[in-house]
């Protein structure tokens, strides 16, 4: 199948080189976008020149801007699907095969990788904040899904069409789950493996203050475009494909 994967990274020199290994061995097609790292990723990414597609610019912009670029790269290659996966390690790359075969029985849906908020370092700031997320979600669709954070996903760019973000930050990931459902593109969860390790060791980049003052104004907005669009839109599609 014409699959791609896409991996936005910023500063992750640590975990950067053995994330693309994992997924070469399932996925020959990698784009990988370089958002602006100021650490060694520009070398690490180097060592990959002949294998994967590398796009790299500067300053850092986010990582709505970030897959924005994958997304729009892999169509001008060619592709239908675009797996997207973080670069700090907590994806793990034997999981790839069941987006495939999920996709493979439900052509045209977003694939949802779902992880267990009850695993070994789970942040319990990711566990309020996903809870949060998902309860909106409802309010503006009328789905619910388990886990609506997640950014192991399955896109099917070519439903999506021009499809892209309107914001760079992180509730970019948000902002497409609520735009899909609107489109009625299926949303399938599988559940998905992860990996935190110990505090000390963990990187982020997701700052709680602004970045969950910026998706609580997202939620904000689309609550009331849900109401003038996003409801009807559904409803008319569906009365369309009837």
């Amino acid at each position: 199948m014409d699959i791609c994967v896409i991996i936005p990274t910023y500063n992750n020199q640590k975990t950067l080189a053995q994330t693309i290994d994992a997924v070469l061995k399932y996925l020959p097609s990698v784009i990988v976008v370089n958002d602006g790292s100021t650490d060694t990723t520009n070398e690490i990414l180097t060592q990959y020149s002949n294998q994967i597609n590398i796009i790299s610019y500067s300053p850092n912009k986010g990582k709505g801007y970030a897959l924005r670029q994958g997304f729009d790269k892999a169509k001008d290659l060619g592709f239908s699907y675009a797996i997207t996966m973080d670069s700090d390690g907590q994806h793990l790359a034997e999981d790839l095969p069941l987006f495939i075969e999920t996709i493979a029985k439900i052509p045209n849906a977003m694939i949802i990788g779902s992880r267990s908020f009850k695993q070994k370092n789970m942040p319990e700031k990711n566990t309020f904040a996903n809870k949060f997320s998902n309860f909106w979600f409802a309010v503006q669709t009328g789905i619910r899904l388990p886990d609506t954070q997640t950014g192991f996903r399955l896109y099917p760019l070519v439903k999506m069409k021009k499809m892209r973000s309107f914001t760079n930050r992180y509730e970019a990931e948000l902002e497409l789950l609520v735009r899909s459902a609107w489109k009625n593109i299926k949303l399938i969860p599988i559940s998905i493996q992860v990996y935190y390790p110990e505090k000390s060791e963990r990187v982020t980049h997701f700052r709680p203050g602004i970045d969950f003052f910026r998706i609580s104004l997202m939620n904000t907005l689309f609550v009331f475009v849900a109401i003038v669009y996003g409801y009807p839109s559904r409803l008319i599609r569906m009365l369309l494909n009837k």
